[in-house]
C-alpha cells in the first residue's frame, strides 16, 4: 500500500518537475538558440559548406526578361505631343552568374570573386525572336547631343551631319541590337576626333559573358550578420558619383544571399551596380513558396523618394541641387554621361507627373514590384524578383533641329525582370531543416504536455485511492444475495 501511494505522489511531483521545466524552457528559448547557433556556425563562407556552394554557384534557374517599350508616335512627339508606348515581351534569357576567381583573404574573413553572368537567349519563353523591331529613343544620338547643346561649333556640325546620314531623335533597331550592341554611324563619326570612343552602343553592351569588377566580401566567420555583406568594389569602400557620404556608401551584400536569422523588424540594406547606389528593403507580409514559409522584403517608396519627402536622398541629386521628383534616379555620371534615368517599372511608386507624362503607363504592385522572399531561419532566397526600368531624359535642344519641340519627359525605353525561384533539390532540403526546425521548437511544448498527461494521471489516481472503504464493504452483501 505505501508503495502505491509513494508512486502516486511520485507521479504528481514530476509532473509538477516537467511542468516547470517546459514552462521555463518556453520562457527561455532555449531550443531556439541551440538551432540558431547551428544555422550561425553552418551559414559561413568557406570551403564544404553548402552555404559556400550555393553562393559560388546558385542552383536555382535565374531568368532576365526584358519588355521595350515601342513609340506608336515619333512625329507627333516632334511636335510637342504626348508620347504614346506601347509594351513589347517578354524576350527572355537564362542567366548564369558563377563566383569565379574566388580568393580568400585574412584568415578566412573576407572573400574576393568577380560575378561573370552569361545570358543565353530562350525564344520558347519569348515573345518573339532577337530580330524583333523597336522604335525607341536614339540613345547615341541624345548623348551626343546633351554633351555638345550649349557648344554652338560643334551643335551645328553634329547637327548638319546627322542630317545627311539622316540620324534623327528616334531609331529603329532590333532587340538584339538594342541589348548587346551594334554599330552606330555617329559614334563611329566622332571617333576619328576622339580615338578611344567605343563606336558601339547597347544598353547591356559588354555585359554578356562579363562582370561588373571584383568584389570582396565579408563570409560570416566573425559575425554571422556579415554574411555576404560587401567590403569593397573594384577595390574602393565607397562611392564617388554622388554628392553625400551617405549616398556614396557600399551597404549590405550584392542582393543574391543574405545572412540568417532574418526577425521582422530588420531592415535588409543591397549594393546594386546596375543602379549605381545602395537601397534598403523592410518586411511586408509572410509568404509560402513550395511549403516554405518567408517574409517578403521589398524597398518602400522612401527609397527613391525626392529629397523633400526623404531628405537622405539628397545627395543623388546631380549636380548638387538638380533634383528629379520621386521614383526617378539620374544615373548618367555612372553611365558614361548617357542620359539615363533609372525606376521601377511603368513608375510604380513614381510621382503621378511620370505616369501622365507618357500614354502607355500602367503602374501595378504585382507586376512591377521589386520583391524578395526569404526564409527567416537560414537566410536563403526562396523567391525574389528584381525589376528596373531604364529611361532616357529627351528635352529641346535649340541648336539640334532633330529635337523638333520636344517637350521634357523622361521616356521609358525597357524593363527588365531578373526573377528566381528556389529548384526543387533545393527545396526539399530546406524542408527537412523546416521539420526539424519545428521538432527542436517544439520539445518545450512537449514537455509541458508529457506533464499535463501525468497530472491527469496522478489526480485520478489520487481520486480512486480515496475512494471510501465503507462503500466498498456495503456493496459486498448484495452482491451476495
Amino acid at each position: 500500500m505505501q508503495l502505491k501511494s509513494c508512486c502516486i505522489y511520485s507521479t504528481g511531483v514530476l509532473s509538477i518537475l516537467l511542468l516547470i521545466a517546459g514552462i521555463s524552457l518556453v520562457l527561455s528559448n532555449v531550443f531556439p538558440h541551440i538551432l540558431q547557433s547551428v544555422v550561425k556556425k553552418e551559414v559561413v563562407l568557406k570551403n564544404g559548406t553548402e552555404a559556400f556552394e550555393a553562393w559560388e554557384n546558385p542552383p536555382a534557374p535565374i531568368y532576365m526578361q526584358f519588355y521595350f517599350f515601342n513609340l506608336t508616335n515619333p512625329l507627333e512627339v516632334l511636335d510637342g505631343d504626348r508620347p504614346a508606348v506601347l509594351e513589347i515581351g517578354p524576350y527572355t534569357y537564362r542567366e548564369y552568374r558563377p563566383m569565379e576567381q574566388v580568393d580568400f583573404q585574412e584568415n578566412g574573413t573576407k572573400v574576393a570573386s568577380v560575378n561573370t553572368k552569361t545570358y543565353i537567349f530562350q525564344r520558347d519563353m519569348s515573345r518573339g525572336p532577337e530580330s524583333d523591331l523597336i522604335r525607341t529613343v536614339n540613345i547615341p544620338a541624345i548623348t551626343v547631343m546633351e554633351q555638345f547643346k550649349d557648344d554652338l561649333v560643334y551643335a551645328n556640325l553634329i547637327s548638319s551631319y546627322m542630317k545627311s546620314e539622316n540620324e534623327g531623335l528616334f531609331t529603329t533597331r532590333t532587340v538584339g541590337e538594342l541589348l548587346w550592341g551594334y554599330e552606330d554611324p555617329l559614334l563611329k563619326a566622332l571617333k576619328l576626333l576622339k580615338p578611344k570612343l567605343d563606336d558601339v552602343f547597347g544598353l547591356f553592351y559588354k555585359t554578356n559573358a562579363s562582370n561588373d569588377g571584383e568584389y570582396v566580401f565579408f563570409t560570416g566567420q566573425q559575425n554571422y550578420k556579415d554574411f555576404a555583406r560587401v567590403d569593397t568594389w573594384k577595390g574602393e569602400s565607397k562611392l564617388d558619383w554622388w554628392t553625400s557620404d551617405e549616398c556614396n556608401m557600399i551597404n549590405g551584400t550584392n542582393g543574391a544571399s543574405f545572412h540568417p536569422i532574418i526577425t521582422k523588424n530588420e531592415t535588409l540594406y543591397m549594393f546594386s551596380s546596375d543602379l549605381c547606389r545602395s537601397l534598403y528593403a523592410l518586411y511586408e507580409e509572410d509568404v509560402t513558396v513550395k511549403g516554405i514559409p518567408g517574409y517578403r522584403f521589398s524597398p518602400p517608396s522612401e527609397v527613391f523618394a525626392n529629397h523633400t519627402v526623404n531628405p537622405a536622398n539628397a545627395g543623388f541629386c546631380v549636380p548638387a541641387g538638380n533634383c528629379l521628383g520621386s521614383g526617378v534616379l539620374n544615373v548618367s555620371l555612372c553611365k558614361q554621361g548617357a542620359p539615363i534615368v533609372m525606376s521601377t517599372p511603368h513608375f510604380y511608386q513614381a510621382d503621378e507627373k511620370y505616369v501622365q507624362d507618357v500614354f502607355g503607363m500602367r503602374p501595378k504592385k504585382e507586376q512591377h514590384q521589386t520583391a524578395i522572399d526569404i526564409n527567416p531561419l537560414t537566410g536563403i532566397i526562396i523567391q525574389a524578383a528584381k525589376r528596373l526600368q531604364v529611361n532616357v531624359f529627351v528635352e529641346k535642344m535649340s541648336y539640334f533641329s532633330q529635337t523638333g519641340n520636344v517637350r521634357t519627359v523622361i521616356l521609358p525605353v525597357v524593363y527588365l525582370n531578373e526573377s528566381v525561384v528556389i529548384d526543387d533539390a533545393s527545396a526539399v532540403k530546406l524542408r527537412k531543416i523546416i521539420v526539424e526546425q519545428h521538432v527542436v521548437e517544439n520539445i518545450p511544448f512537449m514537455v509541458i504536455g508529457i506533464a499535463i498527461i501525468m497530472g491527469g494521471i496522478f489526480m485520478f489516481l489520487m481520486c480512486r485511492q480515496n475512494v471510501p472503504e465503507s462503500t466498498t464493504a456495503e456493496r459486498q452483501p448484495l452482491l451476495s444475495s
